[in-house]
């Protein structure tokens, strides 16, 4: 059985500050070492209920904060930024389940810990048929597309109810309870592992074929924080200016999708 796991770190228990999650912070040790652990304890537990290979996708910031040399023999690691569909790349290459660690809520979300679509400097909103779209609810289509379920997904409490109404079989991990941007309340890690002790087994039950997320057309909006940054990316061509700060989208794959997003954000 292969697991792909993505792991972003601003959902991650215990990261309450840009400190820990920017590379220049004085506490970014902080950020790479619960990032770390938290991703190698859900590894092994996969493993331990057969997952004989595992891909973990580091999908923060520069993409390089796992620490390598902590790996198992199990476990490969993608790490590099500029990479095609970032957070999911190298999901269409086999697997039978997705899991998505230290993901947050979307931007524009009331009360959440670090809220933000892909570029917290470039996206103030990103939807999708009128949806706000979250990293997770994006990488869901795009794993979706290759056939592959998620099972489980651990963040904020916020992140939860997005998760549980869109897809309901997934195994939630509540990391912490947002109080506001840059304040939460975070279990133990004592208690988060025992959490994951006991979610590992029952989302492996989870995978089955009615558990895949797709959409056969997508009409996408990308509302970006300047005019100037829009005034730019209104020159792609495939998009539409709605407004001062919003551009439209119409395609039927998630990927161009997030391509597109990753374009706006990357030449605006």
């Amino acid at each position: 059985m292969r697991i792909f796991i993505s792991v972003d770190m601003e959902g991650m228990p215990g990261i309450f500050s840009n400190n820990q999650t920017d590379p220049k912070g004085d506490r970014y040790y902080e950020g790479r070492q619960i990032m770390t652990e938290i991703s190698l304890y859900v590894s092994e537990e996969f493993h331990n209920n057969g997952a004989d290979e595992i891909l973990i996708a580091d999908s923060h910031d520069g993409m390089g904060n796992i620490y390598y040399e902590k790996l198992p023999k199990y476990v490969s690691l993608l790490r590099g930024s500029r990479r095609p569909i970032n957070m999911v790349y190298g999901i269409d290459k086999g697997f039978d389940a997705a899991v998505f660690l230290g993901y947050h809520a979307a931007a524009g979300s009331l009360h959440a810990s670090f809220d933000h679509t892909y570029s917290g400097s470039k996206f103030s909103e990103i939807t999708i048929n009128g949806r706000l779209a979250s990293e997770f609810y994006i990488n869901s289509l795009i794993a979706g597309k290759y056939g592959v379920p998620v099972i489980m997904v651990g963040g904020d409490d916020v992140l939860e109810l997005d998760v549980k109404n869109l897809t309901p079989w997934v195994e939630y991990i509540r990391f912490k309870e947002a109080v506001t941007r840059h304040s939460s309340i975070t279990p133990s890690l004592e208690n988060i592992k025992n959490e994951i002790n006991k979610k590992v087994p029952r989302a492996l039950k989870s995978i089955k074929p009615e558990n895949i997320i797709k959409l056969s057309s997508l009409k996408v909006t990308y509302k970006l924080k300047n005019t100037s940054d829009a005034d730019i990316a209104e020159w792609i061509p495939g998009l539409t200016r709605r407004d001062a700060y919003t551009l439209e989208y119409d395609c039927e794959d998630p990927v161009l999708a997030y391509k597109m997003m990753q374009v706006i954000s990357n030449i605006s």
